[in-house]
C-alpha cells in the first residue's frame, strides 16, 4: 500500500540531464519529508528497472542498478498501464528528446499521470499535438510542465506565463535562445578584437561539448525554431510548426548532404569567406552579428536568423554560452523584462525539471 502523501516518480532517460536530475531528486526527497517521493520506474532506450509491486528503487543507486539490469524497456503503452495502476499519484519525468514519447503525452496525461520534461518536441510539434496535450491534462486533472524546453533552467516559460495570465499583452519577444549559437558568435564576432575563423570556432565548440555530435543539428537553426514555436504559442500565436516560418540555416548548401559531422567539419573551412563577409559587413556599420529568434505579435511573424546589433545592445554584450530573452509587453513597453544566464548544461536543465516537479507536487500532494 502507498504511504500517506506518497508520490511515485518514473524517469525515462538517464543520460546527462537524467543523472543530474537524479542527484537533485535525492536531495529533494530529504528536504521535503512531508511527501514521500518513491522512484518506481527508470529506463534508458536499452534497459529498464521497476518492480511489479511498485516497491521503491533506491534513488542513490538507481544508475548502477539500472546498468546491472537485464530487463529491456516495456512498450510505451505497457509503461503507461503500469504507471496508471500505481496505488498513488504518479509523475513521469521525460528526460529524452524522443518524438515517440512526446506523441504519447496526450495518452499519458489522459490516464492521470502528470509530466515534467525538457523535451521540446512535445510542445513544438504540430499544433494539434499541442492542443491534445493540454486538453488531456485539463480533462484528467494531471499536470504538465516543461520549463526546461526553453532556456534550460532559466525562468523563461514561467515568466511568460505570469505576464500573460496576469493580463499583460506581449508585443515582442527577442533573444539568443541557443547556448551553442551564443558561444559561437561571441567567439567569432566579439565586441572587441577580431575573433576566430568560423570553422575553427565551430570545431572548438564541438570539442568543448557545446554542439550536438553533428554540428549541423545546431547550425540548421531548428533547435531555436522549436523554442520560438513554444513561446509564440504561449503568447497566443497559433504557430503550426517550427518549419512554418523563416529559419536561416548556417549550413553551406554544398555541405547539407555530406555523410557525417566529421566530414562536415573537415570541409567547413572552404566556406569561411562567406561568414567573414557577414562579420565584415556588420563591422562596417559599427555592429556585431548574432543568431537570434524573434516573435512580433503585431505582424504575427516569427523568424530565426542572423541580425546585426549595436555594440551597446544587451544581445551584443553576451558572454560565453549565455542565453538572453527580452520580453516587450504593454506593461514593460520600451524597457523589456530581460531573462539572462546559462542556457545549457546538465545541472541547470535538470534544475528546471526539478523546479517543475516541485510545482506539480504543490498541486497533487
Amino acid at each position: 500500500m502507498a504511504a500517506k502523501n506518497q508520490v511515485f516518480i518514473a524517469i525515462i532517460g538517464a543520460g546527462g540531464v537524467g543523472k543530474c536530475f537524479l542527484g537533485q531528486l535525492a536531495k529533494l526527497a530529504v528536504r521535503r519529508p512531508s511527501t514521500k517521493l518513491s522512484l518506481c520506474y527508470i529506463s534508458t532506450s536499452k534497459k529498464a528497472l521497476f518492480n511489479n509491486d511498485y516497491s521503491e528503487i533506491s534513488i542513490d543507486n538507481a544508475i548502477s542498478s539500472l546498468s546491472a539490469s537485464s530487463t529491456a524497456p516495456p512498450s510505451l503503452p505497457d509503461v503507461v498501464n503500469y504507471l496508471a495502476a500505481a496505488p498513488s499519484k504518479v509523475v513521469l519525468v521525460d528526460n529524452t528528446s524522443s518524438q515517440d514519447i512526446a506523441d504519447a503525452y496526450p495518452l499519458i496525461l489522459s490516464r492521470g499521470i502528470s509530466i515534467v520534461t525538457p523535451n521540446k518536441k512535445a510542445f513544438s510539434g504540430s499544433n494539434k499535438l499541442w492542443q491534445d496535450i493540454f486538453a488531456a491534462a485539463q480533462s484528467s486533472g494531471a499536470k504538465v510542465y516543461h520549463e526546461s524546453s526553453v532556456g534550460a533552467g532559466l525562468p523563461v516559460i514561467c515568466t511568460l506565463k505570469d505576464l500573460v495570465e496576469t493580463g499583460d499583452e506581449v508585443t515582442k519577444i527577442e533573444g539568443v535562445f541557443s547556448g551553442t549559437m551564443s558561444f559561437l558568435f561571441n567567439s567569432f564576432a566579439p565586441t572587441t578584437g577580431s575573433g576566430g575563423q568560423w570553422s575553427a570556432e565551430v570545431k572548438k565548440a564541438k570539442e568543448l561539448g557545446y554542439t550536438e555530435p553533428d554540428p549541423r543539428d545546431d547550425l540548421n537553426g531548428l533547435d531555436v525554431a522549436r523554442k520560438l514555436t513554444i513561446l509564440a504559442r504561449l503568447s497566443g500565436l497559433a504557430v503550426e510548426s517550427p518549419t512554418s516560418f523563416p529559419v536561416q540555416s548556417l549550413i553551406p548548401k554544398e555541405l547539407e548532404s555530406v555523410a557525417s559531422g566529421d566530414e562536415f567539419l573537415e570541409r567547413l573551412p572552404e566556406f569561411d569567406s562567406q561568414m567573414e563577409q557577414v562579420k565584415a559587413e556588420a563591422q562596417r556599420e559599427g555592429k556585431v552579428v548574432r543568431f537570434v529568434g524573434s516573435i512580433d505579435m503585431a505582424t504575427k511573424s516569427v523568424k530565426v536568423g542572423l541580425e546585426k546589433f549595436d555594440l551597446s545592445h544587451p544581445i551584443a554584450a553576451l558572454k560565453g554560452s549565455d542565453n538572453i530573452i527580452s520580453f516587450y509587453t504593454k506593461r514593460y513597453g520600451n524597457s523589456p523584462l530581460i531573462v539572462q544566464g546559462a542556457g545549457a548544461g546538465g545541472e541547470v536543465t535538470a534544475m528546471g525539471v526539478t523546479a517543475d516537479l516541485l510545482r506539480v507536487l504543490s498541486q497533487i500532494s
